[in-house]
């Protein structure tokens, strides 16, 4: 039933019970020491008093001749009076009463022993025939210095109560007041956290952790909540694996965490947020920020990361492979005019002519097929140069081959090189596509000195000398937009592979472009084949 009350319920039921114990036990506390304070006050006030009577002469005259003039109980009457004490008795060292409030008690004795026969003062409460009192008893000394007498005065506690209960009311006032702060301030808290909260309740706040829980760590994207001050509160599993950072990331900000470059860039906020491409060492990153308004109010930014290096890759080979089908298509179509020219000289009767020119369209057709196995191996090398003859030959761009190249590493591994290759050449073919006149890209491909250089140059209008740099950076790019692929990643892919294989790429202004690539053959076998 506690834990189904309203958040403000609990905090002021709370804060309520702790207020009434304290001051309860403040105030008992309080009355208890004030007691006994009032009790030692009014117990040094009656020992002043019986030690004053204690040195009166006419006092230890009296009762040194017995009291023969009956003197002594009019002058402690007149004391009591005077002081407004509840009883002033003087005994002898027997016990034998002189004087008392009550004269039927007077010529008595006392029914406890004397206490002042060791010569001192004695206070503390004693329970007497008048009632309870605050008493002081002092030596009476004769003139010898021996002990002949008591004096006994008594305060009564009704006179210490009545005190302490002017007391209590001041204790009961403040405790009045502290209640009503207590009251005030729990509203004030409950009102404050509800507020902080959004109105929600304990339950609730605990059912969103849970969930927020197991959504976070349940899903397969990165996700980074930032506060206001573009502190990490909120990050998971899969977001520390694709940025490369501990889980003690929280309270840090992004740009503490990450080293400078795009993702930082992306991340704290110096793009537009929105499906930024970031290309680093191990992932190629769509990186997204939005901002976070609860009840009107700026919250943070939540950044969500997702690994798209396994599907760009597919998008871009099946953008070769559609490059390879409309290359197809066109040979299509050329087949069928030499066909048509076949059929003709037959159905002319001039098979030898016939026979001639199939002979002359077989050598051309694959002459170029067997002279690029031959200088190239691995044959996938020869395979990706022939397909981008042929696609360039589609855009009206003459590729050419130099005769000089040749590499002869059979063991290399294959696929990050022809990412490399083909990326420089499907650059060049697109600068020089659709230009002026001529519209050709040469490719130099070799493993001589004990390294692969590539070497790709291009007719078109070439890389500005303020833009060497930039063209490598993932995002950037200056040519149009194209449906299903994202641009800029091409040379960015490039100098990470290269690099990681301990290689160089060196770029020469226009006009005319020219991307030279230096791979040492071990790298490459060892550092590319770890590449995704």
């Amino acid at each position: 039933m506690w834990r189904s009350r309203p958040l403000a319920s609990q905090i002021l039921y709370g804060v309520l019970g702790i207020l009434v114990a304290t001051v309860s036990a403040g105030a008992l506390l309080y009355v208890k020491l004030t007691g006994e304070t009032l009790d030692n006050q009014y117990g040094q006030r009656a020992l002043g008093i019986a030690t004053t009577v204690a040195q009166m002469p006419a006092v230890r005259d009296a009762l040194v001749s017995g009291d023969a003039g009956h003197t002594i109980q009019p002058m402690a009457e007149q004391i009591r009076r005077a002081t407004g004490a509840a009883y002033v008795v003087v005994t002898d060292r027997t016990g034998l009463r002189y004087s008392h409030p009550n004269p039927a008690l007077i010529g008595q004795r006392l029914e406890e022993p004397v206490a002042v026969l060791d010569g001192g003062g004695h206070t503390g409460i004693d329970n007497g025939s008048l009632g309870r009192s605050a008493n002081a008893r002092v030596a009476l000394l004769g003139p010898d210095g021996a002990v002949d007498g008591q004096i006994s005065v008594g305060i009564l506690e009704e006179q210490v109560s009545s005190e302490l209960m002017g007391k209590i009311l001041w204790v009961l006032l403040y405790s009045a007041l502290a209640l009503a702060g207590g009251v005030g301030a729990s509203w004030w808290l409950a009102h404050t956290i509800k507020r902080a909260t959004f109105g929600l309740e304990l339950s609730e706040i605990v059912a969103l952790l849970q969930e927020r829980e197991a959504m976070l760590h349940g899903i397969r994207e990165g996700v980074v909540g930032l506060d206001n001050a573009g502190r990490v509160e909120v990050i998971n599993d899969e977001a520390c694996r694709l940025l490369g950072i501990g889980v003690a990331a929280r309270g840090r900000r992004i740009a503490d965490l990450l080293p400078p470059g795009r993702l930082r860039e992306a991340m704290t906020g110096a793009g537009d947020g929105t499906d930024e491409v970031v290309l680093t060492d191990d992932f190629l990153l769509v990186v997204n920020r939005m901002p976070v308004v609860l009840a009107g109010r700026d919250a943070g930014e939540v950044i969500t990361l997702r690994d798209r290096g396994e599907m760009e890759g597919l998008v871009r080979e099946l953008h070769a492979v559609t490059g390879l089908t409309t290359a197809l298509r066109a040979q299509e179509h050329e087949f069928k005019n030499r066909l048509h020219v076949l059929s003709g000289l037959l159905g002319l009767g001039e098979p030898d002519e016939a026979a001639r020119y199939l002979a002359e369209i077989s050598q051309e057709s694959f002459a170029q097929g067997r002279d690029l196995r031959a200088r190239m191996a691995p044959p996938e090398l020869a395979a990706l140069l022939l397909a981008k003859v042929t696609i360039a030959a589609e855009r009206d761009v003459r590729l050419v081959v130099s005769p000089e190249s040749h590499l002869d590493v059979p063991s290399l591994e294959t696929r990050s090189l022809l990412t490399v290759l083909g990326n420089l050449i499907d650059n060049a073919v697109d600068a020089v596509a659709g230009g002026p006149d001529p519209r050709r890209v040469d490719v130099h491909v070799s493993d001589a000195g004990g390294e692969v250089s590539i070497v790709v140059t291009d007719t078109g209008p070439g890389v500005a000398p303020g833009a060497l740099e930039r063209i490598f950076t993932d995002g950037y790019s200056t040519k149009p937009a194209r449906e299903g692929m994202r641009r800029g990643l091409g040379l960015a892919l490039v100098r990470r592979l290269v690099h990681r294989a301990g290689g160089s790429v060196d770029v020469t202004p226009g006009p005319g472009a020219r991307f030279a690539v230096r791979l040492p053959h071990a790298p490459v076998r060892a550092r590319l084949e770890r590449v995704p």
